[in-house]
């Protein structure tokens, strides 16, 4: 198989005999190659736009990360925790609220508050300061070593002139030693830090007054001098911390350039842990960016995309990347994909429960797996009845036990995984928890009985908690995914159980649910007053955000209502919420139902995807490609384009055998690549919420790799169907690397003419491969040169392979 994990670069060799310390005991030839970002210079990267250097960046780690701006400052940002979402986090604590740095040149001074430049690579990041003083320029290169409490800040001061430089660099730090959001819950209660200076290791050392909670920061090279509680550069952040400085003169030569690495490290336990940290992460440096660099390439090198539209395949791969930065790993609880930065750097259900069904897909099944376990294991600590929670802290306390629809998606993704994975020990231990599931689902939320559960979905709008469609549709899906997976279990008696009741709610939702008058499906099913109550509210949304079209629709939705004799519950389309696109995504919409309500769906987009609430959307919504961003004053949801509704509409596109607008959809969605942070897809399109957002890769991975390429593991039993609908623009088109249970396979598309092919291979000969087209599209079935007949398989003709190369060839009717 095809890997670009490399050996240790030689530069490491080379780095690793210059000075034990990076700094101090380096010689006059000192030059830029001698420094960390030289490790990072054949890296891809990407720069971003001078208009948004005052927005947010985030400096990833598993169990560290940092966030800023672009501009090289440390603003008070975010609103779980008022202005504290920024800074250096540790969780479940903060460590910092960031840090200042100044340098002086004989009689002036300059802050580093200005970058002009920010680039950003997968796994670090850069800033470049132009200092205004003569001849010099200075770098700050940045990561955070994989599964280490620390981040390594890296200043490189460049001497551009033919005289020699004497500068000061004065580097300060603002310690904030606080809790997570509902910190108060787990008793973490805040006190002021007190820093004291460790002459051993040229570091400062802070700790909360009432906690055990320790940040440490400091340099290899001794500073001249170090001060506390200084203030500089006019950064005043909020909070009970403190701050503390370290002064160093430096001398660079006329066109030479030297660097300085201040490690920052931290811990929620002990004085002990932190300084351990910081004297290994001090000490291996090169060594951990290095192993940082080199995982990045294995991931990117895992269902490895390559396709015409090259904007997409960038946007494909830093979606890989972008999920990684998302990882928290907290040892007390688990290791798991949080939902965003920087304001949801916690566990989610439904978050995960989208974004895991992508990542599944991405060669990353044990990442896949340690999130499964987090999830479950909160729900199973506040529920204990098979109800997956919403959303937990990273100290445990839980802060909603869950929305409805979070419990029949987990079911979903439990089977969605153990297709692609086969393991038999991971479907035995979450099945139990599937039964509970669905047991609590409609005992406890079905009061009609009517197969139908009460409850908010995805959609958190007060009143909309009757009978939702998303609730429903995602419902139905698990009773299916049971049915399958209690059949994988040996109980065939509880399996036709299963698919009794998926089989009665295809059927009622494609009934109950369809509103003909507006070829959708309803946002809810309810009575007359609930509709009343929700479209009032509506009205009032709608004028606010003068939608006159939507506030005349809603008025007459209203008369119509008020007019009728009929005071039974029934479907209403209200909204025009994305989640009316949830019985396509799942597919169980019928074929006319779907083509009509999909038209529906695309009057509700912008250039950038899908409006999560229609009504919202307005006239100029067509042509609209400006910042909503600099829109927005206070933080909002509402008039929001998100990637989820959009990469939905793509799924659902594909189910009914439309690869041409599923791609259109995933092209609005990569307008937002890159728009703010550089390598980044924002929630919010194009660049508002999170800058980095978990259920991005579903958007992608889903439709590429399971559908247009269509590739549909049942690794349980050895074999992977192959069902291609590429978009017609894609003629040649290829994944590597695709792991599916312990096999691994390349598989390339080609299309020339009339005629189609399929080049694939794999490390595991004895895998079963079905390849299967439309039933009566293709004719002349071919497979390495040999002619062969085709069996019937519903809608479909297949044929069945094995080997370890195969290339398979038809020819259109």
């Amino acid at each position: 198989m095809k890997t670009s994990i490399s050996t240790l670069l030689k530069s490491l060799a080379v780095l690793l005999g210059f000075c034990a310390i990076f700094f101090l005991q380096c010689t006059e030839s000192h030059k830029t190659s001698d420094n960390l970002q030289h490790l990072a210079g054949d890296s891809e990267s990407i720069r971003g736009k001078s208009i948004y250097l005052n927005t947010p960046y985030i400096t990833a780690g598993d169990r560290v990360y940092m966030v800023g701006h672009q501009n090289g400052t440390f603003p008070d940002i975010g609103w779980h925790v008022t202005g504290e979402m920024g800074g250096i986090w540790d969780h479940p604590i903060k460590l910092m609220d960031g840090f200042t740095a100044s340098v002086t040149v004989g009689d002036q001074s300059a802050c580093l508050t200005k970058a002009d430049t920010f680039v950003n690579f997968p796994f670090a990041n850069k800033h470049i300061f132009p200092t205004g003083l003569p001849g010099l320029k200075v770098e700050r290169f940045q990561f955070v070593p994989d599964g280490k409490e620390a981040v390594v800040v890296e200043y490189t001061f460049i001497n551009n002139g033919n005289e020699k430089l004497e500068i000061k660099f004065d580097f300060n730090g603002y310690t904030d030693l606080r809790p997570v959001w509902l910190g108060e819950k787990t008793n973490m209660i805040d006190g002021p830090d007190a820093a004291t200076w460790d002459e051993a290791s040229h570091s400062w050392i802070a700790k909360d007054s009432l906690n055990d909670w320790f940040v440490m920061f400091g340099a290899p090279l001794a500073p001249e001098s170090h001060l506390e509680k200084t203030i500089t550069c006019e950064y005043k952040p909020q909070g009970k911390g403190i701050s503390a400085s370290l002064q160093y003169q430096l001398e660079i030569k006329p066109n030479a350039s030297i660097s300085l690495p201040i490690t920052i490290s931290g811990s929620y336990e002990s004085e002990k842990n932190a300084r351990t940290t910081f004297a290994e992460t001090q000490a291996n440096a090169p060594k951990l960016l290095l192993a940082k660099k080199e995982r990045y390439q294995s991931i990117a090198s895992k269902t490895k995309l390559t396709i015409p539209d090259k904007n997409l395949e960038q946007a494909f791969r830093w979606t890989k990347y972008n999920t990684d930065w998302l990882i928290r790993d907290v040892p007390e609880i688990g290791r798991g994909l949080s939902a965003g930065a920087p304001d949801y750097p916690w566990w989610f259900g439904a978050d995960s429960e989208y974004a895991l069904k992508g990542l599944i897909a991405t060669g990353q099944p044990e990442l896949v797996k340690s999130s499964v376990d987090v999830v479950h294991k909160l729900s199973e600590k506040v529920n204990g009845n098979g109800r997956i929670m919403h959303e937990t802290s990273t100290n445990g306390a839980v802060f909603n036990p869950g929305n409805i629809n979070e419990t029949p998606q987990f079911t979903s993704l439990i089977a969605h995984v153990y297709r692609w994975t086969g393991d038999k020990e991971f479907l035995k231990r979450y099945f139990p928890t599937v039964k509970k599931g669905l047991d609590w689902l409609l005992k406890e939320n079905d009061k009609d009985e009517n197969l139908l559960p009460d409850g908010f979905g995805m959609m958190e709008i007060h009143g909309m908690d009757s009978e939702m469609t998303d609730v429903a549709a995602y419902t139905q899906k698990a009773f299916a995914d049971a049915a399958e997976m209690a059949g994988e279990m040996g109980d065939s008696k509880l399996a036709q159980h299963y698919a009794s009741v998926a089989s009665q709610l295809r059927t009622k939702i494609n009934k109950a649910f369809w509103v003909p008058e507006s070829n959708s499906y309803a946002d809810f099913i309810g009575t007359p007053k609930q509709a009343i109550s929700l479209i009032n509210d509506a009205i009032v949304r709608a004028d606010t955000l003068k939608k006159p079209w939507a506030v005349e629709e809603l008025k007459a939705a209203k008369a119509k209502i008020t007019g009728s004799s009929l005071s039974t519950k029934r479907g209403f389309v209200v909204h025009h919420n994305w989640v009316v696109n949830t019985p396509m995504e799942t597919g169980i919409a019928d074929s006319s139902k779907a083509l009509a309500a999909l038209q529906t769906a695309s009057r509700f987009v912008n250039p950038f995807g899908a409006f999560v609430t229609g009504i919202d959307r307005d006239e100029s919504a067509g042509q609209d490609e400006s910042s909503v961003a600099g829109n927005n004053k206070v933080f909002t949801y509402t008039g929001a384009v998100m990637t989820l509704p959009t990469g939905v509409l793509a799924i659902s596109e594909n189910n009914y055998g439309r690869p041409d607008a599923a791609l259109g959809y995933l092209k609005r969605m990569t307008k937002s690549f890159s728009f703010a942070l550089p390598g980044s897809i924002y929630e919010v399109s194009p660049d508002y919420g999170m800058m980095a957002q978990a259920w991005n890769v579903y958007s992608y991975a889903y439709p590429i790799v399971q559908q247009f390429f269509g590739i549909q593991p049942f690794a349980s039993k050895k074999t992977i169907r192959i069902q291609p609908q590429m978009p017609t623009t894609w003629n040649e088109a290829s994944l590597e690397n695709v792991i599916v249970g312990d096999n691994e396979f390349d598989y390339t598309f080609g299309r020339s003419g009339k005629n189609l092919s399929l080049d694939i291979s794999q490390n595991q000969e004895n895998w079963k491969i079905v390849v299967a087209f439309p039933k009566g599209k293709y004719k002349n079935w071919q497979v390495n040169g040999k002619t062969v007949a085709v069996k019937p398989d519903g809608t479909f003709d297949t044929i069945e392979i094995k080997g370890k190369t195969n290339v398979i060839s038809v020819e259109t009717n």
